[in-house]
């Protein structure tokens, strides 16, 4: 993955990773980096966020708007828009860049604001309470910030169905974020009765729909069909839902793993095995207790926060045919997203593109 995302880079001009830069160095956003200082010593989720801007060892922060970019350079420029070539850098023009920009600002901001705790279930280990609730104000801040200048310049590139989509985007990701945080604060929110349909759609509205209708924007800038927008807007979606898919199924095909509590029971994996199971064999099976002599039985956890149990979940999983079908099906979105690349003239880009769909569906 890494090398893949490397050898895309030098294909758009330069590292994504100073993409947004511009942001990062501005004045406002260097007094929020003085502010997280003080939660150092706590467990705040915003923590992991900030250090994931520097240290992301597997080049996921910087992925969609790689792909806006990557996008930009192998549908060239249209007829329509042939007198503007000396706006090109690369074979992209300004818009689309600043469009890219604006694709990670807007995914970097969400990143912070999932950041924010429940108060509620705290525990003594997590940090001060007073600590934890400045970390909660900070992350909607900071969230807001960088989503105000996300749409600042997305009224800059003076598109009206650019905006359109980028705005019905974030609705998206509003929407998806919602759902999500609204079952995890039930008690049962571990065993949703959803099947795969339901969690695809789920999973458009809060991990696809962006990347998805920024490579449409892309095409919209450069003023091509309406047909290479819908194949941009295909390639999108369905590269972004084998990446997840393929972070998903991590925790099941790693050989070396021992984090057993390093995945959710809705991911795809275990959403699969519950219809292959059956939904009341998977009730039974999650709730089922651990033996006394088990330290977790000891500490009176229940069963569906209980280590041992979830140990026993993940190699049910490994064994049923969730993980193989997971791996199909991240292998049929791999797929639709190559075919959607077909329209597209061959490239360097158009092939780095193909890359990136082969390193999320090879598999050990």
């Amino acid at each position: 993955w890494s090398q893949v995302v490397s050898e895309a880079e030098k294909i758009v001009g330069y590292p994504t990773s100073f993409m947004s830069l511009r942001c990062l160095l501005s004045d406002e956003l260097s007094n929020i980096a003085m502010q997280v200082r003080k939660l150092v010593g706590t467990k705040h989720p915003l923590l992991d966020t900030a250090r994931g801007f520097v240290y992301d060892s597997r080049n996921n922060l910087q992925m969609r708007g790689l792909v806006v970019l990557l996008i930009s350079k192998a549908a060239g420029p249209s007829t329509a828009e042939l007198s503007f070539q000396h706006d090109m850098v690369s074979g992209i023009y300004s818009s689309q860049r600043s469009l890219a920009e604006i694709t990670e600002l807007i995914h970097t901001a969400f990143l912070v604001h999932r950041g924010i705790v429940n108060i509620g279930e705290l525990k003594s280990c997590d940090g001060p309470l007073k600590d934890m609730q400045f970390g909660n104000k900070m992350a909607v801040l900071s969230g807001d910030f960088l989503l105000a200048n996300a749409c600042t310049s997305l009224a800059q590139l003076q598109n009206t169905k650019v905006v359109e989509l980028i705005s019905s985007a974030i609705g998206d990701l509003v929407q998806g974020i919602y759902y999500e945080n609204s079952k995890l604060s039930e008690e049962n929110s571990l065993t949703d009765d959803i099947g795969i349909s339901r969690w695809k759609e789920q999973v458009f509205l809060s991990h696809s729909a962006l990347l998805a209708k920024s490579c449409q924007a892309a095409m919209e800038l450069a003023k091509h069909s309406a047909e290479i927008q819908d194949m941009a807007f295909q390639y999108g979606k369905h590269m972004s839902m084998s990446h997840k898919l393929h972070s998903d199924l991590q925790p099941f095909v790693k050989e070396s793993s021992s984090d057993t509590m390093a995945f959710s029971l809705n991911s795809a994996p275990a959403i699969l095995h519950q219809e292959f199971r059956g939904r009341e064999a998977w009730l039974k099976q999650i709730r089922e207790p651990c033996a006394p002599r088990d330290n977790c039985a000891r500490l009176k956890r229940p069963p569906h926060r209980c280590a041992c149990v979830f140990q026993q979940l993940q190699e049910a999983i490994k064994a049923g045919k969730g993980v193989t079908s997971a791996i199909d099906l991240c292998r049929c979105h791999g797929n639709r997203a190559l075919a959607a690349l077909e329209r597209f003239p061959p490239s360097e880009a158009r092939d780095a593109l193909a890359n990136i769909v082969y390193a999320v569906t090879r598999f050990p």
